[in-house]
This record gives structure tokens, C-alpha cells and sequence, in this order.
């Protein structure tokens, strides 16, 4: 797998993935929408850590800032 998460991507998901904890937690949201929201909530947190994406490399979007290399 190569990386295909920038900082900022990570950190927006990291962001909403506490978001909708907070929410859960807080009784703001509940039932099928809250299991939904948790999954999600998981899947961006996951995907932060690993820095991969699934989803960018099947639609071909890349947010990691490409390293220069000198030749």
C-alpha cells in the first residue's frame, strides 16, 4: 500500500471521527444512524493511521504531497 493521505485529510478525519463520538456519547444521535455514523467514524480513523485510503485509489485522488527526488 502506498500512502495517499496528506496531514490534512488525516487530521479533518481524525476531526469528524471525534465529532461523531462526541455525538454518540452525548446521546445526540442514536439506532441505525449512530451504528452507521460509528462505522464511518472508525473507518476514518483507521484509514488516518495507516495513511491509505481504499476508496482514493480506486477514484484516483491522491492528497499526499509527492516527495521530490533529484535525478
Amino acid at each position: 500500500m502506498k500512502t495517499n493521505m496528506g496531514p490534512q485529510d488525516k487530521t479533518i478525519r481524525i476531526i469528524i471521527a471525534v465529532i461523531i463520538a462526541v455525538l454518540f456519547f452525548t446521546k445526540v444521535i442514536s439506532g441505525t444512524l449512530a451504528i452507521v455514523l460509528l462505522v464511518v467514524a472508525g473507518i476514518f480513523i483507521l484509514t488516518s493511521l495507516i495513511g491509505f485510503c481504499p476508496l482514493y485509489s480506486i477514484l484516483g485522488v491522491n492528497t499526499c504531497k509527492k516527495k521530490a527526488t533529484n535525478h
